[in-house]
């Protein structure tokens, strides 16, 4: 199968590039908007990208073999579906292209898992290799007379080292040992004799999607703005996340925002705002106290989003953590409050479980991951998200503004945990 992209300032641009390289034959997988990169994208059209697909040969006997995995997949697209990881918004289209995704990761996955199953077999199987035709020999007449129960036996135990071989990727990529064996019980019960392994691991890859949720993200207020808190530690990449929120707020959607830091203790990091407030042509205003902070609201009541960058603090100092409090009091009929605790993907997994405690006794809040492309294990998304008991929301991976963050995909993060490729 050939699988490319193609852009073009519309979707139909682009598929009739995609047919006049590859074919009237090609499929479409998936449709989305490409954000042009660097600073300066934010005055840049955003084209239409598309993924296609041609199948090289068309072999019916080959298609009849991945009947069954077919079958697991449509259970576990049905299952995300209903658990609200698709948006409605995105049509009968996107669903399609999510539902062709998941088939995707799911088959690079299996074959992943599978090669590595066998060749750790292989030195076990050269090792006994000769003792096993001598038993074989020896013993012919009585295993013909229990050949079924052995060969039950025998997928039992490739079942079990097919599951044992996905709880070592999850510990390895920093599940918890906890969690990794929560949803591996609740496989077990379920695990019949001569299960194949596409059943098993759609399982599992559906039980830890369903344990990640769904999350909201920013949504707009019915009355008055929506004034967005982020929180967190110094050093997480706050004021860069914002930057980028306030980008897709301001140019793709065209929405009036404001942006207001109480950051007053890191001159570079007023000023990083002041500028990229200067670039999206959008105010920008350092507040002092709770006071000056009330009389913005007021002023930028007219504004859709009021994006509130706060100072970074020790999650140990309870007195720097009341100060942070004492902003987010209720703002009654004047505007909403949603609040967003940013952490790196970077930070040890202690330190993550003392952050998260310490902010819930401020606030409510969803989670922003920050750094993912400078870590190659993401357990701790699914470790911190299920101790706080609170949605992700964003995640990034870079510096670039307005890009390098996008609304959290489970299955994308859900699929690394498992041991496939991002």
């Amino acid at each position: 199968m050939v699988i490319k992209k193609f852009l073009g300032k519309t979707e139909s641009e682009a598929v009739e590039a995609a047919k006049k390289e590859l074919g009237e034959g090609v499929v479409i997988m998936n449709v989305r908007q490409v954000k042009p990169k660097g600073l300066m994208s934010v005055f840049q059209s955003k084209q239409t990208e598309v993924t296609v697909a041609l199948e090289e040969e068309r072999d019916a006997d080959r298609i009849a073999k991945r009947e069954p995995e077919r079958i697991a997949i449509q259970q576990v697209a049905k299952v995300v579906a209903e658990s609200g990881m698709l948006q409605e918004e995105q049509g009968k289209r996107e669903f399609t292209s999510k539902e062709s995704n998941i088939e995707k990761k799911l088959d690079s996955l299996q074959t992943l898992l599978e090669s590595q199953l066998k060749q750790n077999d292989n030195s076990d199987k050269s090792v006994g290799e000769s003792e096993e035709r001598e038993r074989a020999d020896e013993n012919g007449a009585e295993r013909g007379a229990e050949s079924e129960k052995d060969a039950e036996a025998e997928q039992d135990t490739e079942q079990d080292k097919f599951i044992r071989l996905l709880y070592n990727t999850m510990i390895e990529n920093e599940v918890a040992e906890k969690y990794a064996n929560q949803i591996l019980e609740d496989v077990d019960k379920n695990r019949k004799p001569n299960m194949p392994f596409d059943y098993i691991l759609a399982n599992i890859y559906q039980k830890i999607i369903l344990k990640f949720g769904k999350s909201e993200g920013i949504v707009p207020s019915e009355k008055g703005p929506r004034v967005v808190f982020f929180i967190g530690p110094t050093g997480v990449g706050k004021t860069t996340t914002i930057a980028k929120l306030a980008s897709s707020f301001t140019v793709n959607d065209g929405k009036k925002a404001a942006l207001l830091t109480a950051d007053t203790y890191r001159i570079a990091a007023a000023e990083q705002l002041r500028t990229y407030a200067q670039i999206l042509e959008v105010p920008f205003r350092v507040i002092y106290t709770p006071e000056e902070f009330q009389d913005s609201v007021r002023d930028f009541k007219d504004y859709d989003y009021i994006f509130v960058d706060t100072a970074g603090h020790s999650h140990q100092s309870q007195e720097q953590l009341e100060q942070v409090k004492e902003y987010m009091k209720p703002l009654g009929d004047k505007a909403k409050v949603q609040v967003f605790l940013v952490l790196s993907a970077t930070t040890k997994y202690r330190d993550l479980l003392k952050i998260t405690d310490s902010y819930k006794e401020i606030a409510e809040y969803q989670l922003i991951f920050t750094k993912l492309d400078e870590t190659t294990t993401l357990g701790n998304l699914l470790n911190i998200k299920l101790h706080a008991d609170t949605p992700i929301a964003y995640i990034t991976d870079g510096q670039n503004v307005p890009n390098d963050i996008e609304r959290f995909n489970p299955q994308k993060i859900v699929k690394q945990l498992l041991g496939g490729k991002a």
